[in-house]
């Protein structure tokens, strides 16, 4: 059996071992005589899959006891309107952060749901770069202030934790959580779709502080109500349950491999890997202001995009998939998630040097 290095934005590449274990128990988990994907999500063999879930996630991000975890669905789209839904009702209105594509759709989506300020955009950059802090613009009274932590269509990524005083601060961390150590105590509430750098989609994983429940609009749908979700210890419908499974592996894998730390360590190794041969030539190029690029998205462009289509295809003959950047911007773009080996990059790099001298 080969398998392609796999660059996609998501779903995205998971560890093999992960997979591997997922294989062997698919059939008996545990001696239960029934795969995971039969359990009944309120029987005590997946209650335990559940909490350890929880429990490995606790540790690997140090989420203080004060925090709820809550294992939904719907994905990031889908809290763009469950955020507002359970935290504009404070004061109704929101401040946001728009630094890409992604947090964009986030605020167009919260205008149903309150008043949205955009306290600061990078769009004057073309969100190439974030804009910084003493250029925001934030209100006071508002409920909570919202970013997208790492945009996967731009590639720029916060390095950095903005301040907002009383107010809460809510990212969007679905293409970054899990890939460098977080101090959750600084955020109100963190969510993130899990088919990036946690597991399979289907999963969303919402961090909330104890003192933000409780404030949903009369609107929101029970299923969608965080209070009501961390009443039921996230069982006030079925949950994802496969999902949650895998996720606890990949879990489980990032605990082996050192902790947070130590990701972030292979991480910045990685990006180093493919900023350093984008940096070196004038056959590619990447926008994104150095300070702000991200570690787990990286596009690049080639300077006549008339080869664009050589390079993909010469790049899927050697085993390197899904590097076709996203159609609003064209170009290309690595994903380098966790489960990304370093030699996934190397092949890259070196496929990019050997194309650029065939066509320079």
């Amino acid at each position: 059996m080969t398998r392609v290095f796999n660059f996609s934005p998501g779903p995205a590449t998971l560890p093999e071992p992960v997979l591997r274990q997922a294989a062997a128990e698919m059939l008996d988990w545990h001696g239960s005589g029934m795969s995971v994907m039969e359990m009944s999500h309120r029987g005590k063999e997946f209650l335990s899959i559940h909490a350890q879930a929880e429990a490995t996630l606790r540790e690997l991000m140090g989420i203080p006891a004060n925090y709820k975890v809550l294992f939904m669905q719907g994905g990031a789209i889908g809290e763009n309107a469950i955020v507002p839904m359970n935290l504009i009702g404070r004061g109704g209105r929101a401040d946001y952060i728009v630094t890409g594509d992604w947090s964009k759709k986030s605020q167009k989506e919260a205008k149903n749901f309150g008043t949205i300020n955009v306290a600061a955009s990078g769009e004057a950059s073309k969100f190439t770069a974030l804009p910084p802090q003493s250029q925001w613009k934030l209100d006071p009274g508002a409920a909570y202030v919202h970013i997208c932590s790492n945009e996967t269509i731009g590639g720029v990524q916060f390095h950095w934790t903005p301040q907002t005083g009383d107010v809460p601060l809510v990212a969007d961390m679905s293409s970054d959580i899990l890939s460098r150590p977080v101090d959750v105590s600084k955020y109100g509430l963190i969510y993130a779709g899990a088919q990036k750098n946690m597991g399979p989609s289907g999963l969303t994983v919402v961090i909330v502080r104890d003192d933000l429940l409780g404030h949903a609009l009369p609107i929101t749908p029970s299923a969608f109500n965080y209070q009501l979700q961390a009443e039921n210890d996230s069982m006030y419908n079925t949950p994802p349950t496969y999902a949650i499974y895998i996720m606890g592996l990949v879990l489980q894998h990032f605990k082996s491999m050192g902790g947070m730390a130590a990701i972030e360590a292979r991480n910045r190794a990685k990006a180093k890997v493919l900023y350093d041969c984008l940096d070196a030539s004038s056959f590619y190029r990447n926008p994104v202001a150095p300070a702000d690029r991200s570690l787990m998205n990286v596009p690049f462009w080639l300077k006549d995009d008339a080869l664009d289509a050589e390079f993909l295809q010469g790049a899927q003959a050697r085993g390197m998939i899904q590097l076709k950047g996203h159609r609003s911007v064209g170009g290309m773009r690595a994903s380098i998630y966790n489960a990304m080996p370093i030699e996934g990059v190397q092949a890259l790099v070196q496929y990019m040097k050997e194309f650029e001298a065939g066509h320079a």
